[in-house]
């Protein structure tokens, strides 16, 4: 028997384990990348992973003709190709495994930057990689690995694309603000032979200007700013709007060395066109971009008080955002290029369209005109509710006192407390009420303005020339709560909202004999604005309150419900009271006013413990529209309120 052979011996080299092959490739001060049993995907997740910190050390790194590169370079290189972005990297991702060709290989790899505004930019981008002789995966490291527009000494720059501000629209649907022509009026120092009398000239034609130019053109420096400028120079000496400017063009388009350039420009029908309802819309703040970190940048817009200040956000809608190259020059410095590499469109704003008429606000901002003191008049339509014309003044007025004003109504506010004392059945038009000089209510002596009297006269007399004294003595059969019911029956104190900041009014109720007393002519604790007495007057002339309304789009999130109708035997002959407040009392001046009948109560309100300090009211309506005039420290209404409320219907009907 054969014995069998022993079996064959191999002798095999031992493979050095991959941790002693990193180690000898460290040690002859070599990158090296990941073995080959790896697969190509472990040295793309450590590019990924050391990208967004420039910690590239884990990874190899070949240029595209095959020679090592420091890692560090690549770090270096990538922060500067990363640009404007370099200190928001992106979000990176590999896409699946690696696709391998003998001792290739490609990885797709998705790129996300966060932009301004939250914006993505998202891409996908390809890793190449090359297997090495000793089985390591190396990065080919190129510059369109990060875009693949980019080239060596490329920046990716960041461009804002400013997005276009939303309009204020007027009831008709149209922007307030729109483009309107100006006229710039210069001077050319070389054509002006006589600079003193071409700056008189000048002075009276501007000071012809109606309404008056405010504030006032102040020519007197023009002969210095002549002679230091230029002698082909256009010295400007004011910009006119331009019917402004027709007035007075015969009186200066001759005048020596004078020129004209027109233009346009975004403008609200009048300066002073409902200005502290409006708001402005000014050049971005410190204050403004400290308050919203990251919101704005320099250049930008923003809305200030009144209607753009709440609805900021909703009328400059949000910009839009461009990512661009910017490119090394000849000279070394880097500019944009028209490389557009990815591209936002901004949102436009969203428009906000308001009941504003615009005859109406032109009149009532008119009727202002002129008037030293604080004001205000708010008008409203008396068949919806529209608020029609917001006006403050003087010049437009810093703050909206037309509806945030709280100030004591004085004796407009005879209007609620003979609707309470109607509803009571405690007078009638014809019942007689004294109305003596003085009325003494729990020690409170109470008198009427300039101390008149009338005797005992039929309650309408009282009303049409506002006695307070029989106010003061009527005040009893009110009861605690019947001034604050006819106020709330008339919208007052209610929750109903304009859209912006808005005072409904507050109504004594209870309290002393004399408060009481105090009460029922306006005086004591109770306080309102314009806009709430407008409405309460357009609810006696409708014989229903109606919730007032300003803004249409967007509306309020809630509207409150209109008001119980008024009982006919009331509000019958409180119409008939105010009416004759005008034929044959307080504002016997308005009777004469074209327009229709107009019907009214004036007011005169004490605001401290001194008798001459005093408001001065008006609230009245002619046809559908109900208003309310305040003039703070205007003393006498007859002599202050009265004479606006004579402009502003004067100036509705002459549109």
């Amino acid at each position: 028997m054969r014995r069998p052979y022993p079996p064959l011996r191999l002798n095999r080299v031992p493979r050095r384990p991959a941790a002693a092959l990193t180690c000898l490739a460290l040690a002859v001060g070599l990158v090296a990348g990941c073995s080959s049993s790896d697969g190509p995907e472990k040295a793309v997740d450590a590019f990924l992973a050391g990208w967004p910190t420039g910690k590239l050390d884990k990874v190899g790194f070949l240029n595209a003709a095959g020679q090592r590169i420091p890692a560090a370079d690549v770090a270096n290189q990538l922060k500067q190709l990363s640009g404007e972005l370099a200190d928001k990297p992106p979000t990176l991702r590999r896409e699946g495994d690696a696709k391998v060709t003998k001792d290739t290989a490609t990885a797709t790899v998705t790129v996300d930057w966060t932009l301004p505004g939250a914006v993505h930019w998202k891409y996908p981008t390809t890793v190449r990689l090359k297997q090495a002789n000793d089985d390591n995966w190396q990065v080919i490291w190129e510059p369109t690995l990060v875009q693949e527009k980019l080239t060596a000494g490329d920046e990716l720059s960041v461009r804002r694309l400013p997005s276009p501000r939303a309009a204020v629209l007027d009831a008709a649907g149209q922007p307030i603000v729109a483009p309107r022509t100006v006229i710039q009026v210069g001077v050319q120092p070389n054509e002006v032979t006589d600079p003193a009398a071409l700056v008189k000239q000048l002075d009276a034609a501007f000071k012809a200007v109606r309404p008056a130019i405010n504030p006032p053109i102040d020519v007197s420096g023009l002969p210095k700013r002549l002679k230091e400028a230029k002698p082909d120079a256009f010295v400007e000496v004011v910009v006119l709007r331009e019917p402004a400017y027709r007035q007075i063009k015969s009186r200066i388009y001759d005048l020596p060395g004078t020129k004209f350039r027109d233009e346009q420009r975004d403008l609200a029908p009048t300066r002073e066109f409902a200005r502290a309802l409006l708001g402005s819309v000014d050049p971005v703040q410190k204050d403004d971009m400290d308050a919203n970190p990251g919101q704005f940048v320099i250049g930008d817009v923003v809305g200030h008080g009144g209607l753009q200040g709440r609805y900021d956000k909703e009328l400059r809608g949000a910009p839009g955002i461009s990512v661009i190259v910017a490119r090394k020059g000849p000279d070394g410095t880097v500019a944009p290029t028209d490389t557009e590499l990815f591209r936002a469109e901004p949102k436009a704003g969203t428009p906000l369209k308001t009941t504003l008429d615009v005859a109406a606000q032109t009149a009532a901002d008119g009727a202002l005109r002129g008037v030293a003191q604080r004001s205000a008049l708010v008008a409203m339509r008396i068949s919806d509710g529209a608020v029609v014309a917001v006006a403050n003044g003087p010049d437009g007025g810093a703050e909206n006192l037309a509806l945030t004003a709280q100030v004591p109504p004085g004796s407009t506010f005879k209007m609620v407390s003979t609707l309470g004392l109607l509803d009571a059945g405690a007078v009638s038009l014809d019942a007689p009420v004294a109305c003596p000089k003085r009325s003494t209510v729990d020690g409170r002596s109470f008198k009427n303005s300039d101390n008149f009297e009338l005797g005992t006269v039929p309650f309408r007399v009282d009303f049409a020339k506002s006695c307070n004294t029989a106010f003061a003595t009527l005040a009893p059969k009110l009861g605690d709560q019947g001034l604050a019911t006819a106020g709330r029956s008339l919208g007052l104190e209610g929750s109903w909202t304009l859209g912006v900041d808005t005072f409904t009014g507050k109504v004594s109720v209870g309290g002393s004999g004399a408060e009481r007393a105090a009460a029922a002519f306006g005086q004591g604790t109770t306080v309102v604005s314009p806009v709430a007495m407008a409405a309460a007057t357009a609810a006696v002339a409708r014989g229903q309150w109606q919730p007032p309304t300003l803004l249409l789009e967007p509306a309020p999130d809630t509207k409150s419900p209109a008001g119980a109708k008024l009982k006919d035997s009331s509000v019958g002959p409180l119409r008939t009271m105010m009416r004759e407040v005008v034929t044959a009392g307080t504002a016997a001046t308005l009777a004469k006013v074209p327009g229709g009948p107009v019907h009214g109560k004036t007011g005169t309100a004490e605001y401290d413990n001194n008798p001459a300090h005093t408001h001065a009211w008006f609230v009245g309506w002619q046809g559908d529209v109900a208003f309310a005039v305040f003039v703070e420290k205007g003393g006498s209404s007859s002599t202050t309120a009265v004479p606006i409320a004579d402009r502003f219907l004067r100036g509705l009907t002459a549109r």
